[in-house]
């Protein structure tokens, strides 16, 4: 995963800024990396879960803007974390853009079957990661 040497907040679009956003990934490197990304250079909350029941009750018990989640976790997997969390009234409109690094065909299909806002593959590069949900949310200026 890229690390960009120096970015500074001004490179970034930092629309909507104050936004809080949940993270589920049981990857800490991802975690981490999001942090840096959505945090640190777009100015926005971050929350983050490691397993998809984890990430379902603090969707349920936050206020989130947004959710970033991985689709290949151990248990229960992104899918049908984002199928039980449009199953939820309170987080069933809440925008979820899946994270990942698959690029088999039957997998692209089953994000086609899953209402989301977009899929952002992994390795992402951090100094673009917050322009990439922002415009994914219709959240840029």
């Amino acid at each position: 995963m890229p690390f960009p040497a120096e970015t500074s907040p001004a490179e970034t679009p930092t629309a909507a800024p104050g936004r809080k956003i949940l993270v589920i990934d049981d990857s800490a490197l991802i975690r981490e990396a999001a942090k840096i990304a959505l945090g640190t250079i777009g100015g926005w909350r971050i929350s983050t879960a490691v397993t998809g029941e984890e990430g379902i009750e603090r969707a349920v018990s936050g206020q989130f803007d947004a959710i970033l989640l991985d689709v290949v976790m151990p248990g229960m997997d992104g899918i049908a974390v984002a199928e039980r969390l449009r199953a939820i009234p309170a987080t069933s409109s809440l925008p979820i853009i899946l994270l990942t690094a698959c690029d088999r065909l039957e997998d692209s299909e089953r994000f086609r079957d899953v209402p989301v806002a977009g899929v952002i593959g992994k390795p992402f590069n951090i100094s673009d990661l917050t322009r990439e949900v922002a415009t994914l949310l219709g959240w840029l200026a």
